[in-house]
């Protein structure tokens, strides 16, 4: 009986091949997601160890953020593109969930993330998130919250309009195109409370730095920004 499942699992293996959403080869036994090999040659940042980080620094002076970070390098043609372009537009919402966990390993390494009291995933507007049919922050929210036994919601916060692209813009453009863009729809749960804000990619920093200031400006104590890719 053990043979032909075995047999069965290769048949499917060979019709339906698992393969990394980094390379592209077929996976292994017992790997999941990315192989081998990609995990290892994966571009961390390692910013959840260093407070003063290029991705808090981009922040800085536009919203009193608690700390800021981001897992890993974005490089256009690289891997960790693959793995966002397949979480993003392939569905494959098992990636986000995945390097989720991966970031909530880290985070919970470092008292300052340790004490949140709320994952809030950076939402999409609805015409967007009826196109693609989910959010993929919310699955990297949803792996990071497993791995820090913290809440997660993405109830909270509502993206009002589909704005433009930020990255020719000027930093005063930026934060015009942003503005007004989120809306917290329940202060219940936030009010007095440290918020840990997840996003897929930080490239101008302007979507975060809006979620942000409209979480503050309902009554939160704090919020910390972590994603899993830097766009430098």
């Amino acid at each position: 009986m053990l043979q032909v499942k075995q047999w069965c699992n290769d048949l499917v293996g060979l019709l339906f091949p698992n393969l990394c959403n980094a390379c592209g080869i077929t996976l292994f036994q017992g790997e999941h997601v990315i192989c081998t090999k990609c995990l290892y040659d994966l571009p961390f940042t390692d910013y959840h160890q260093h407070a003063e980080n290029r991705v808090a620094k981009q922040l800085w002076g536009r919203v009193p953020l608690n700390a800021a970070m981001a897992m890993l390098y974005f490089r256009k043609g690289a891997k960790v593109q693959n793995l966002i372009h397949n979480l993003k537009y392939n569905g494959r919402t098992d990636v986000g969930l995945a390097l989720g966990n991966m970031l909530g390993e880290r985070l919970k390494t470092n008292t300052t993330y340790q004490n949140a009291d709320l994952i809030i995933p950076v939402p999409l507007h609805r015409k967007k998130y009826k196109r693609r049919g989910y959010n993929q922050c919310t699955f990297i929210a949803e792996g990071i919250a497993q791995e820090m036994k913290i809440e997660f919601s993405e109830e909270i916060l509502a993206r009002n309009k589909v704005t433009e692209s930020q990255t020719k813009k000027s930093r005063y453009n930026r934060y015009q195109n942003m503005k007004d863009v989120f809306q917290v729809n329940s202060t219940k749960n936030i009010s007095g409370k440290h918020l840990l804000l997840v996003d897929d990619v930080i490239t101008t920093g302007a979507t975060l730095e809006a979620c942000a200031n409209a979480l503050l400006a309902v009554g939160a104590a704090k919020v910390s920004v972590a994603a899993l890719a830097f766009a430098e």
